[in-house]
C-alpha cells in the first residue's frame, strides 16, 4: 500500500469517526435537553393552570337558577334555600379555623343587623372540615352571629359549589338566580353594601 493510499484511508476513517461522534453528540444532547424542556413546559402549564377562583361549574354561572338544597341549621332545624325566593341572598362558605373568615365575620354581622330586612345572609359552615363541631359553635358564639348558620357535614354542597378557598360568597337575586360572579376572600362592610345594591 502506497503512502498516498494510506493517507487517504486515514482521512476517510477520521471523517467517519467525526461523523459518528457528531451523531452520538446530537443524540446525547437530545436526551439531556428533552427533560429540561419538558420540565419548562410543565412549569408553564402549571402556572397557566393555577387558579384562585372556583372552576366554571355547570349550574353555577351568572344567570343560572339556584338548585334547591336543604341543610341542617346550627340550632337543629332545617332550611331549604328555595323557601327564601323573593329575597336577596348572600351565600357565604366559611370554617372556624379560617383567618380571613375571622376578619370578615364582624362586618358581616354588622351588615346583617343593619340590612336584614333587605337581604338574607346564609352562612354555610364547612363542618366536614372542622376538627370538632364545637369549634364552629364557639366561633358563632364568640362573634355573636345571628344570621342562619347551615352545616355542611359531608361537604356535598361545598363540593357542588367547587369551593377551593374560603371565605367564598355567592350572590343570589330575588328570582333565585346567581346575579354576580362569586367573591373569594373576605368582604368589607362597604363591599357588602355594594353587592346588595348590585343584585335585585
Amino acid at each position: 500500500m502506497g503512502c498516498d493510499e494510506m493517507i487517504k484511508k486515514i482521512i476517510g476513517i477520521s471523517i467517519i469517526v467525526v461523523l459518528i461522534g457528531i451523531v452520538i453528540f446530537n443524540v446525547i444532547e437530545k436526551y439531556i435537553s428533552e427533560p429540561s424542556r419538558q420540565a419548562e413546559e410543565d412549569t408553564l402549564t402549571a402556572q397557566e393552570g393555577t387558579t384562585l377562583v372556583p372552576p366554571q361549574i355547570d349550574g353555577l354561572a351568572v344567570g343560572d337558577e339556584v338548585a334547591p338544597f336543604t341543610l341542617e341549621t346550627m340550632d337543629g332545624n332545617y332550611l331549604n334555600i328555595a323557601d327564601l325566593k323573593g329575597k336577596k341572598i348572600i351565600l357565604n362558605f366559611w370554617a372556624s379555623w379560617c383567618g380571613p373568615c375571622k376578619a370578615e365575620m364582624p362586618d358581616m354581622q354588622k351588615f346583617y343587623e343593619n340590612h336584614k330586612d333587605e337581604v338574607e345572609i346564609i352562612a354555610i359552615n364547612m363542618t366536614g372540615k372542622e376538627t370538632n363541631f364545637s369549634d364552629a359553635e364557639e366561633f358563632v358564639e364568640a362573634y355573636e352571629l345571628t344570621f342562619p348558620i347551615l352545616l355542611d357535614h359531608d361537604l356535598e354542597l361545598s363540593d357542588k359549589y367547587g369551593i377551593m378557598a374560603i371565605p367564598t360568597t355567592y350572590f343570589i337575586g330575588t328570582d333565585m338566580t346567581y346575579q354576580l360572579p362569586p367573591k373569594l376572600g373576605p368582604m368589607t362592610y362597604d363591599e357588602m353594601i355594594e353587592k346588595m345594591e348590585d343584585i335585585n
